[in-house]
């Protein structure tokens, strides 16, 4: 039987789509990594983030003059309004969610900061909930529940085995950011829907770095970007290309294509794809409850997305 050429178009879009979220979710997951690494050749939050963001920005700029040139050509011009929101969007989910994030990343191991970072699916349909007036019914409260159990088990792990005093802070930090993050996933759909997933996140990300580099020159000298070491430098790369161009243009293609809480959820396998990295690359300690933790919160965030 002949499939209807609707059904074969929609169905490859999904898969597209599903393949953009695996890969971006994939590259997103080192990023935990090679901040615990740079952290321990000497780099702190704001450097490291200000590394990442000014070595991404070409990248973007590249790619939004493409796409600018584009739209003259198709006589759809951007609105002012429409690049400051942009902008401010990316305020919120590449400034405002990566400093807190990095910050928190200093007090706590990756492990606990990837599952933190990853209750976000569940804020987002708590916000969709009261907000946007989706429904919440009795699988996605379940799912919230796992979610954040898994989340509290890691945690009191966490707290029996660590010596660092800042440990409930890191958290407090870090799920600031899924927050931050959260409302960013929520408001960026309909604008990139209206003008592209790649202009909107190379606005976004210009954006981010004109606030990222604001904060560096009120805490810290220029001076500081020679004093550090070589391998400092190749870790802000992978960082900016790796764990930020790549991933940031695959994860707002596949929102656009399969939705903000398929693409969340695809998330799942960040996680543990970390904490084996974790544990392998950092020698981080595991135990049974951290994979407890970790296997309860991805079984939570799975529900949510099931329809």
């Amino acid at each position: 039987m002949k499939i209807p050429t609707e059904y074969s178009s929609g169905d490859q879009r999904f898969v597209s789509g599903l393949g953009l979220a695996v890969l971006g979710t994939f590259l997103f997951a080192l990023k935990s990594i090679f901040i615990k690494l740079a952290f321990a050749q000497g780099a702190d939050a704001i450097l490291l983030l200000t590394f990442r963001m000014l070595f991404a920005l070409p990248f973007y700029v590249l790619v939004l003059m493409v796409g600018l040139k584009q739209r003259r050509e198709e006589s759809s011009a951007l609105t002012n309004a429409m690049v400051l929101r942009c902008l401010g969007l990316g305020f919120l989910g590449y400034y405002l969610a990566s400093m807190l994030d990095f910050t928190g990343l200093q007090y706590i191991t990756a492990q606990l900061e990837r599952l933190t970072l990853f209750t976000y699916p569940a804020m987002i349909a708590v916000m969709a909930w009261l907000y946007l007036g989706e429904s919440l019914g009795p699988r996605t409260i379940i799912a919230i529940v796992l979610t954040y159990c898994g989340v509290l088990l890691m945690y009191g792990q966490e707290r029996a085995i660590s010596e660092s005093e800042n440990l409930s802070w890191g958290v407090a930090l870090v799920f600031a950011s899924a927050m931050s993050y959260s409302v960013y996933v929520l408001l960026a759909k309909p604008t990139m829907q209206k003008i592209g997933s790649r202009t909107f996140t190379s606005l976004a990300m210009i954006g981010s770095t004109f606030f990222v580099s604001v904060h560096f020159l009120c805490v810290c000298s220029i001076s500081e970007f020679a004093k550090q070491k070589p391998i400092v430098y190749l870790y802000g790369l992978v960082l900016a290309f790796v764990c930020t161009v790549l991933p940031s243009f695959m994860i707002n293609e596949a929102i656009v294509r399969i939705g903000a809480t398929r693409s969340s959820v695809v998330g799942s396998i960040g996680p543990a794809l970390t904490m084996g990295l974790a544990i392998v690359v950092l020698n981080e300690p595991s135990s049974i409850q951290h994979f407890a933790g970790m296997i309860v919160a991805i079984a939570g965030v799975s529900l949510v997305a099931k329809k």
